[in-house]
């Protein structure tokens, strides 16, 4: 955090600029990167997050035991890095949703590694990483049974079993995106009536081209908290679910809801 003199010049504390060189080369200092303390670690590795700099050679050097969050989307690994999460026992948040391409270096292989070692997770985020399936999904659910929010959207070979196995483990759920995937009514209703029902507040199904009337109506009947719901882009709901909403729901219940009429 910048100082400021009586002069009014700014003056940087020395820790913040030890970090700038340090993210400047960090390839030069990456066999030091090892001992350095906790904090300082979570801030180099903030840094470079945010500049898209950490890679699977190099996150090994500032993980550490206490590690509680990730934020990953802008940077290109693979699930190599994930395999070395595995100290990382505390690990809460987890980020490797892309917003434009997909990230194929994500798979389930990866992705059950990281269910195996990191079962604290609250939240974890797979927006378009292509290669996921429901093998990843089914291992996160049954050994991460805090999870809150799961981004699943865009992972195109997700299906009802996804669905089924949060909705058997995940008590604590509260918000789920499954958007343009190959779930069916049946997976909704599992998901929806499972034992997250009554915490379930936000569901992100749009582009889900399966998708019919029931499974909007299955969301409105079993669970009391949802206040968003979005189902656009899904060509076979109809105007019945509209109505389905204005007979079900007090109008000012939700904050943001969506869907296509065909």
């Amino acid at each position: 955090m910048s100082r400021f003199s009586r002069g009014g010049v700014v003056v940087t504390p020395l820790l913040d600029l030890c970090l700038q060189c340090l993210t400047r080369n960090i390839s030069r200092y990456a066999a030091d990167l090892k001992t350095l303390p906790p904090n300082i670690k979570d801030k180099l590795m903030k840094s470079l997050s945010i500049q898209g700099r950490i890679t699977d050679s190099n996150i090994s050097t500032m993980l550490h035991s206490a590690v509680e969050a990730l934020d990953l989307r802008d940077c290109d690994i693979s699930d190599s890095a994930l395999h070395q999460l595995c100290r990382c026992k505390h690990l809460k948040k987890i980020n490797l949703s892309v917003w434009k391409e997909n990230r194929p270096t994500i798979t389930s292989e990866g992705v059950a590694a990281l269910a195996l070692s990191c079962r604290s997770l609250r939240e974890a985020s797979f927006k378009r990483c292509s290669n996921l399936t429901d093998h990843g999904v089914l291992t996160l659910a049954l050994n991460c049974p805090l999870l809150q929010i799961v981004n699943i959207g865009g992972c195109t070979s997700i299906t009802d079993a996804s669905l089924q196995a949060l909705g058997q483990n995940c008590r604590f759920l509260h918000s789920v995106d499954f958007s343009s995937t190959q779930v069916t009514d049946d997976g909704v209703i599992a998901l929806a009536s499972g034992m997250c029902s009554s915490n379930l507040k936000e569901v992100h199904m749009e582009r889900c081209v399966k998708l019919t009337d029931v499974a909007v109506e299955a969301v409105l009947t079993y669970c009391p908290k949802m206040y968003i719901l979005l189902f656009h882009g899904c060509p076979l709901i109809t105007d019945r679910s509209r109505e389905a909403l204005e007979q079900m729901v007090r109008p000012d219940k939700f904050k943001q809801v969506s869907w296509t009429v065909y």
